[in-house]
C-alpha cells in the first residue's frame, strides 16, 4: 500500500515538474520560437500609450493628419480629408472654412493657378486666427500690396513634399527664395520657432499641408 502511495505521489510530482521542464527547454524548439516571436511582436503594442508602439503602427499613424485642429475638419464632403486629397491645394483650401482668409489672400495675389499647378509641394497654411494676430491696419496694407502679399504667401510654400519626420530638424528653401526652419517630433512641430502646427500632414492631390497658428514672415 505504501509502495502504491509513493508511486502515485511520484507521478504527481513528475506531472508538476514536466511543464517547468518544457518551459525551460522551449528556447530550443520551433514552437517556442513562434511563441517568442509573437511575444516580441506584441510587446511594443503594450507601450503604444506612451508613443513607443511598433514601427508599423507608428508609420501608419504618422501617415494620417494629426493635431488638435484636425477635429474641426468635416468628416465628409469636399472639405473632409478624403475630399481635400482629390483636389489641388488652393482648391482644397477653399473648402476649409478655417482657411478662408488665406484663400482670399491667395486670390488677391493671383496665386491660385500657381499653387494648383505646382507638383509635389508643401504648404504651411495659416488659419484665420493666425491672420487675426496681425494688427488690422498692417494686414489691410499687406492685402492691398500685391508684391508684398506674394512675397509673404510664397514664403509659406516649399518646393518638395515634406513628411512629418522631415520636420524634426529641418531647413527648407521656399518659393520666396529664403528658408524656413522646422523642429519637433511625434505630433508636435514648430515652424521658425514661432508657428505651431495645429493640423499636420493633410494631403491634397499635389501637396502636403501643415496648418499653422501664426503667419510666417520672411526676414527681408
Amino acid at each position: 500500500m505504501n509502495t502504491r502511495i509513493r508511486r502515485t505521489a511520484g507521478l504527481f510530482a513528475a506531472a508538476a515538474v514536466l511543464p517547468l521542464a518544457l518551459t525551460a527547454c522551449s528556447n530550443g524548439s520551433s514552437d517556442s520560437g513562434k511563441a517568442d516571436s509573437s511575444a516580441k511582436a506584441s510587446a511594443p503594442a503594450t507601450k503604444s500609450g506612451d508613443g513607443t508602439g511598433s514601427s508599423t503602427a507608428a508609420a501608419s499613424t504618422m501617415d494620417q493628419p494629426f493635431g488638435p485642429a484636425c477635429s474641426a475638419v468635416p468628416k465628409n464632403g469636399a472639405g473632409s480629408f478624403d475630399g481635400m486629397a482629390k483636389d489641388p491645394v488652393a482648391t482644397a483650401a477653399s473648402n476649409n472654412p478655417a482657411l478662408s482668409t488665406l484663400v482670399s489672400a491667395v486670390k488677391k495675389a493671383g496665386l491660385v493657378d500657381t499653387l494648383n499647378n505646382a507638383q509635389n509641394i508643401t504648404v504651411f497654411a495659416p488659419t484665420n486666427d493666425a491672420f487675426k494676430k496681425i494688427p488690422k491696419a498692417t494686414l489691410d496694407k499687406v492685402l492691398n500690396d500685391k508684391a508684398m502679399l506674394t512675397k509673404i504667401l510664397t514664403y509659406h510654400v516649399v518646393g518638395q513634399k515634406l513628411a512629418p519626420k522631415d520636420l524634426q530638424n529641418g531647413s527648407f528653401d521656399t518659393l520666396e527664395k529664403s528658408k524656413v526652419t522646422t523642429s519637433g517630433s511625434g505630433e508636435s512641430y514648430t515652424v521658425n520657432d514661432s508657428a505651431k502646427v495645429v493640423c499636420g500632414n493633410v494631403k491634397t492631390s499635389n501637396a502636403n499641408v501643415y496648418i499653422i497658428d501664426t503667419v510666417l514672415m520672411p526676414k527681408s
